[in-house]
């Protein structure tokens, strides 16, 4: 499991699903699609609508393109 990263912070989170777990798959919150207290991420860091996350429970690093803001071009 990689460790958490030094620029996880609580205060800095977003509600997308983790690519890694499914550890929201039972949170009748998460289905709602509502911001629940247990299943966030952390936002480490964001370029316009493209996202830079980790899961707090298997600790996954990813990239989400968000689609809001400025978005990536395809080309």
């Amino acid at each position: 499991m990689l460790p958490l990263d030094p620029q996880a912070d609580t205060g800095r989170r977003a509600w997308v699903a983790c690519p890694n777990c499914d550890d929201r798959a039972a949170c009748e919150t998460c289905r709602r699609q509502a911001a629940c207290t247990d299943h966030w991420r952390y936002l480490l860091s964001n370029t316009g609508s493209l996202l830079h996350l980790q899961c707090p429970s298997c600790h996954h690093v990813w990239t989400h393109e968000s689609g809001f803001g400025a978005t990536r071009s395809s080309g």
